[in-house]
């Protein structure tokens, strides 16, 4: 499988089904009456994290989702069926970002992790909800709204416990290979990883998610050698292994060059915590790592052999350690909450009279959550739709405010995509 950090998408809910308009038509029931029941609910768009991929190549080739439309009412009162949700699984660590400007919806951290990005239309009433003491038979019914569509764009910051990190060729992919279950490709020229290979660590039974991380030389912090691609997988790590390789002329030349680089990256990054270590302990002699060991005396390496395994013991429970130490200070996550689908009964709507009021060149555009909703539901082929509309804009003032702005006959009542005529009354 091919790894992929970043995908741009188009998402789109499905609409809500139409109401019906309906009456009741019996032999021998003396009268009958309207009884056209509520369209469906749209499917939903949601995520959901899952820890067990590590990659978005499933949205490399596919770039738009749609759900299904609710289907409409029907007579007897009997309501459409509700839209089937897709429901997208995304790796943790996924980043869900609304293209258009840019704003976060969303950080699945968490492993069934789910927030819904764009919700299903509502269904439109039927005309049985529309019966009053002044209008028995009603003659229309709502049509269904339609559902949130959205350009996304997804990244992924890889979440692991420990990220190893070190220039090239300095025996990262051995090391996860000899202490996890991961299979990354070794072999002895630069660049041989190249995407994060993660595994899965047991040290007296406790469990942690390492990643190694491509190499890093200098300047990666404006795209050298791998560069930027990977630096963010970094950032979610709780502490960093630094990788040495014992035979190189300038250890603690290359150590500082590498933090410049984290640090010209993100501060934060250069911040976590380190646990440096020298590899290919088994290519040198005792004298080498004594002069290495004085150099780094603040530091205070750890000598392995990845090949042989000689001082991975001692590496893995000084990890381990300090893996539990930062699991308990870690802070409760409070980013994004598990959103769970809840269906939006027509009671539990914005209220109608939550609105604002602007003057254009040719009239006034009503701004408002549920005024915008009733305007697009509702149906003006319909005599009775439009007078309906007319009539909620009378009962919330809408026509009073406007009188009070100047409004005249001819002038224009813009309410999202709908527009109306206004005409004053002697």
């Amino acid at each position: 499988m091919h790894f992929a950090d970043e995908a741009e998408i188009n998402v789109k809910a499905g609409k809500g089904g139409d109401g019906c308009m309906s009456f009741r038509r019996e032999k021998f029931v003396e009268r009958g009456g309207p009884d056209g029941g509520n369209g469906g609910y749209g499917g939903s768009i949601i995520f959901e994290a899952d820890g067990n991929l590590n990659t978005l190549v499933n949205f490399v080739s596919k770039k738009h989702f749609e759900a299904k439309k609710g289907t409409q009412g029907m007579g007897k009162n009997m309501a459409g069926k509700d839209g089937e949700d897709i429901l997208l699984k995304v790796p943790m660590g996924t980043l869900i970002y609304d293209k258009i400007d840019n704003s976060l919806i969303a950080d699945l951290t968490r492993h069934g992790q789910q927030v819904i990005v764009a919700r299903g239309g509502i269904g439109g009433k039927g005309n049985a909800n529309f019966v009053s003491s002044i209008r028995r038979s009603p003659d229309f019914a709502e049509v269904g709204e339609p559902g949130e569509e959205k350009d996304l764009r997804l990244e992924l910051k890889l979440i692991a416990d420990v990220a190893i990190i070190g220039y090239p060729s300095v025996g990262k992919s051995t090391l996860i290979s000899r202490i996890s279950n991961a299979r990354p490709k070794i072999a002895d020229y630069p660049f041989t990883t190249l995407v994060p290979n993660l595994g899965v660590v047991n040290v007296d039974k406790t469990d942690f998610l390492v990643a190694d991380i491509p190499g890093l030389i200098e300047g990666a912090h404006e795209g050298k050698g791998l560069g930027i691609e990977f630096l963010r997988h970094i950032e979610r790590t709780k502490i960093l292994v630094h990788i040495l390789d014992v035979n190189h002329e300038n250890l603690r030349d290359e150590y500082n060059k590498l933090n410049e680089e984290l640090k010209l990256y993100s501060n934060e990054l250069a911040k976590k915590p380190q646990l440096l270590v020298i590899n290919k302990t088994d290519t040198t002699i005792p004298e080498i790592i004594d002069e290495i060991k004085k150099e780094f005396k603040k530091e205070k390496p750890i000598f392995i052999s990845a090949v042989t395994g000689e001082g991975i013991d001692k590496f893995l429970y000084k990890l381990k350690d300090e893996v539990v130490k930062l699991r308990t200070k870690k802070v409760s996550d409070s980013t994004t909450k598990i959103a769970k689908k809840v269906f939006r009964p027509h009671l539990d709507l914005p209220d109608t009279k939550q609105y604002t009021i602007e003057k254009t060149d040719d009239g006034f555009r009503i701004i408002g959550k549920r005024i915008e909703q009733l305007a697009i539901m509702t149906d003006m082929s319909k005599r009775g739709g439009i007078f309906r509309m007319h009539d909620i804009l009378n009962k919330i003032g809408v026509y009073k405010k406007i009188i009070n702005m100047g409004a005249k006959t001819g002038d224009k009542i813009y309410i999202g995509e709908r527009i109306f005529d206004f005409t004053e009354i002697d």
